[in-house]
């Protein structure tokens, strides 16, 4: 998608510094923070949203590798976090994200 900002930003079309980059996916600061630690979880793939997931169940799973990663770079070992999917109207980029706040 052309205007999406995720995929310019994945495309280093807009600078932003990663915390994490594998082969599919990408996680960086929000620019309007809700918590202490709020990043958000991108694919890299244009997907625009849950109900597009289908079958990329593995995408899921190493989504959740990396919630696990970040609550123990993160020192969060008493759950102190949320990780949060918005979908339709509330989804402000259309573009499938996870947001990781702690």
């Amino acid at each position: 998608m052309n205007d999406c900002i995720f995929c310019k930003i994945i495309k280093g079309e807009i600078p932003k510094k990663f915390d994490f980059e594998s082969e599919k996916l990408v996680t960086f600061p929000d620019i309007n923070p809700s918590a202490d630690i709020h990043l958000l979880i991108v694919p890299k793939e244009h997907i625009s949203g849950i109900d597009e997931i289908g079958d990329r169940g593995q995408l899921l799973v190493e989504i959740y590798k990396v919630v696990k990663r970040q609550v123990k770079d993160n020192n969060l070992r008493d759950n102190s976090y949320r990780v949060v999917v918005n979908g339709g109207k509330a989804q402000h980029v259309p573009h499938l994200h996870f947001h990781f706040l702690g």
